[in-house]
């Protein structure tokens, strides 16, 4: 039972079990077969809206938390995290994300829902 983040740009090993891209938009500059993923979840990244307002503004996270974690407790988010809750019982998920920030971005978010969920 083990999440992990890992940036798009970094290489797929063995060890990052189930690989799923948590982002709404591809990655720039990555092609599709170098991320070697299993799922793309669109639906559980942050809204088009939210996404634009935080713009990785710092002094927008503490509120960006407060609204993506709403949006993660709605559907289709809520049912996504479920499955990926199944997936990790049963070996390792790792979440992919594009964002530069390694400490600020919505995947972080995801994989604190998904170990509280977990508990």
């Amino acid at each position: 039972m083990t999440i992990r983040l890992k940036r798009a740009y970094e290489p797929p090993s063995k060890e990052d079990g189930y690989r799923v891209l948590v982002e709404r938009l591809w990655p720039r500059g990555v092609k599709k077969e170098a991320l070697q993923l299993d799922a793309w979840l669109k639906d559980i990244s942050p809204s088009p809206g939210l996404r634009k307002w935080y713009g990785h503004e710092l002094d927008r996270w503490a509120e960006f938390q407060t609204r993506y974690l709403r949006e993660l407790h709605q559907e289709p988010a809520r049912e996504l995290l479920a499955a990926l809750v199944e997936r990790a019982r049963h070996g390792t998920v790792t979440l992919v994300f594009a964002s530069k920030d390694e400490e600020h971005n919505s995947a972080l978010l995801v994989k604190r829902e998904l170990e509280k969920r977990l508990r």
